[in-house]
């Protein structure tokens, strides 16, 4: 048996997730994210978030889910800075006199092969990346399409997320091509 070859993986496509009650806060925020990692190639229409109660009391009700992919490719080492990043973008939209976020940003890795969360909770099928941050791989490519496991978010196993994720892989495939 040959011994593996150490080597830098491709770079993956950064995909933030936003789950907000208000736009104008989802503006703001889309904003620095784009002076931060470059510009939008691809953002989704604004999609119902009704799959779970878990952030009602924090952010409200009647919340809306968008995506956003960046154009520019990222190292999948630096996803655990980019959670941390997040994470004190959500610490400036607070409600007034509260630790209440008016936003949840998540971000993701996506390659040809899988679509990758990070997460500040740990679990059985998550794995430590450094700096207090999690990595969970959400969904898989296979047969042509992105498919859940049994960990897998009720929402990202909807068709409608999947597809989404499959049109931003769509990009990245063109992206790689060049490299």
């Amino acid at each position: 048996m040959k011994l593996g070859e150490i080597k830098k993986p491709l770079p993956e496509k950064l995909v933030i997730a936003f789950i907000y009650k208000e736009n104008e806060i989802y503006n703001k925020v889309r904003k620095i994210l784009t002076e931060k990692f470059d510009n939008i190639d691809f953002e989704s229409e604004e999609l119902e978030f009704n799959y779970t109660d878990y952030y009602n009391n924090e952010i409200g009700n009647n919340l809306k889910r968008r995506f956003a992919s960046f154009e520019k490719l990222i190292q999948p080492d630096n996803l655990s800075k980019i959670k941390i990043m997040t994470n004190e973008i959500e610490q400036q939209f607070l409600y007034e006199n509260t630790k209440n976020r008016k936003i949840n940003i998540d971000p993701g890795i996506l390659s040809l092969s899988k679509f990758i969360l990070a997460t500040t909770k740990n679990y059985s099928h998550r794995i430590y990346i450094g700096d207090g941050i999690f990595a969970e791989v959400t969904l898989k490519y296979e047969d042509k399409k992105f498919v859940a496991f049994e960990w897998t978010y009720p929402d990202y196993a909807t068709e409608t997320y999947r597809k989404i994720l499959e049109k931003i892989r769509e990009i990245y495939k063109e992206q790689i091509k060049t490299l």
